[in-house]
């Protein structure tokens, strides 16, 4: 994996904890030789990966929508700051640069970001791993609202394995680089869906 498109929220909770696992995620990345590209802003969580990354000296490729550029959240330092119209062109980028997804904690656009991740992959909009860090169990809940709409039917069992969870990074690039990709719907007939 070159690079890999890292979803997280811009958000800077109480917590310390999460700045520091942003900081690490980004750090432990480039010290693997792995770029990463993120949405493209200085605060949180993003600017966390971003600045854990480059002071590592990695790659970091932003992406932000023009919205976003112009009110002072840009983060400049970036290797490259690509400005983009908007999220659906946003998403589009993260997946054309990357080589696979991992999401650490984050709100409501990193949960956007992953379960887009997760349908392109189930449609075959791409083969990539689609990695969960579930640092400090914030995931735990999400994994089980997934076991569900599996065990009721709606995630079909060739479609299960999609999301790749660990609780810790290395544990997580390494089942990442061991993911197989399954048979996407638009190779599938009609009798299999």
């Amino acid at each position: 994996m070159r690079r890999l498109a890292v979803y997280c929220g811009s958000a800077t909770p109480a917590d310390p904890r999460y700045i520091e696992l942003a900081r690490d995620v980004g750090r432990e990345l480039a010290e693997r030789g792995i770029g990463v590209v993120y949405g493209g802003g200085r605060l949180g969580l993003m600017g966390a990966v971003a600045s854990g990354a480059l002071d590592a000296g990695g790659e970091v490729i932003g992406v932000i929508p023009h919205a976003l550029a112009g009110s002072e959240v840009a983060n400049h330092d970036c290797t490259e700051l690509c400005t983009v119209t908007g999220m659906h062109e946003r998403k589009q980028r993260f997946t054309d640069l990357s080589d696979g997804f991992v999401t650490i904690p984050g709100g409501v656009g990193t949960m956007d970001e992953l379960w887009e991740a997760v349908s392109w992959a189930q449609l075959g909009y791409h083969a990539k791993p689609v990695g969960l860090l579930n640092a400090f169990g914030f995931y735990d809940h999400l994994l089980a609202f997934n076991r569900h709409m599996a065990e009721v039917g709606f995630v079909r069992p060739v479609h299960q394995g999609i999301i790749v969870a660990a609780e810790t990074l290395p544990d997580l690039l390494d089942r990442m680089a061991a993911y197989r990709p399954h048979t996407p719907i638009f190779e599938m007939q009609a009798s299999e869906l």
